[in-house]
């Protein structure tokens, strides 16, 4: 692999999209690609050396490891590759520890910052090496990938992905509290059971099926039913403030809910009078006396990655 000219480098953008995992039933499988971004951006190519990085965070602060340096690093290593210095800036409209997939963006972003230094590489490698630096594939094959996508880890720890294409017309409702009741994904695990009862599994395998066919189908009707899960929402509700309220909501225009990966932020699905679902999802929170953000997101459909992918596509 060589690396690119610096005319072709300077000025170049990553944009990385959040994501929303589970989905309900689809535990570390599920997940989908929203149009919250994470943007990378070239300021400079250093001529004082090589192997530098320097990252400017506009408007936020970095909390603890940056993810967009540690990804590229991997590669260069993995690849054994030398690459020039560079000065870039970061922006992201995701919230961190918000169950939006911050740090996957953030891992894939710097995954596609080394692509645009270095040269493409195989979709498949980008999906393992990703993986391996999360722990878990659902928000990385959705970052990676759009729409909406399914993850299966082998036992040799590599991935396959499928990618689906969310039905245009159902958009997801997004609360998010922006108080300091935000967990780690190591904490909101630390909740959930080392076993579960065999009932509680055929429970959600069975509304898995459910929601695959309500949303390939258009059958919106069935997500209310398709979107309930036995095996982390009810142990998460104990950490995330206002859960049990949002899933008992119920309104004509309400589809479902469910928690957005481990949470705290909370996804209402409906496909008209957006404005309303806010509200209601709002009314939900207010009592609660904790500040939030409530805004209604359509998904990121297909990122560049996804035609050139080694990935299944289902329409």
């Amino acid at each position: 692999m060589g690396m690119r000219r610096n005319a072709q480098i300077e000025g170049a953008e990553v944009a990385v999209p959040a994501s929303i995992a589970n989905l309900g039933p689809g535990f570390d499988t599920l997940a989908v690609a929203v149009q919250l971004y994470t943007r990378v951006r070239i300021r400079r190519v250093c001529a004082d050396g090589t192997r530098r990085l320097h990252f400017d965070f506009i408007d936020q602060r970095l909390e603890g490891e940056n993810y967009i340096e540690r990804a590229f690093r991997f590669l260069a290593r993995q690849q054994d590759a030398d690459f020039p210095s560079l000065e870039m800036e970061v922006s992201s409209a995701i919230p961190m520890k918000s169950g939006l997939g911050s740090s996957a963006a953030a891992t894939v972003a710097g995954l596609r910052l080394y692509e645009t230094v270095m040269g493409e590489l195989p979709p498949q490698g980008l999906l393992n090496a990703a993986c391996a630096l999360e722990g878990h594939p659902d928000n990385a094959a959705a970052a990676i990938f759009g729409g909406m996508t399914s993850s299966c880890q082998l036992e040799d720890r590599s991935v396959i992905a499928v990618r689906f294409r969310w039905p245009e017309r159902l958009q997801l409702v997004v609360l998010t509290p922006t108080a300091s009741i935000k967990k780690g994904t190591a904490e909101s695990r630390g909740v959930l059971p080392p076993q579960i009862p065999r009932e509680d599994a055929i429970f959600n395998l069975q509304r898995l099926a459910l929601l695959f066919q309500a949303l390939q189908s258009g059958e919106f009707g069935m997500l209310r039913e398709a979107l309930r899960d036995r095996l982390h929402q009810p142990y998460r509700q104990i950490i995330v403030p206002g859960l049990e309220r949002a899933l008992n909501l119920e309104h004509r225009d309400l589809l479902g809910v469910c928690l957005s990966g481990s949470g705290p932020s909370i996804v209402a699905f409906a496909e008209r009078n957006f404005e309303k679902i806010e509200r209601l999802l709002a009314r939900a929170y207010d009592p609660l006396g904790i500040p939030y953000r409530v805004r209604t997101l359509q998904v990121h459909q297909e990122s560049v990655a996804a035609d050139a992918a080694g990935v299944s596509r289902r329409e």
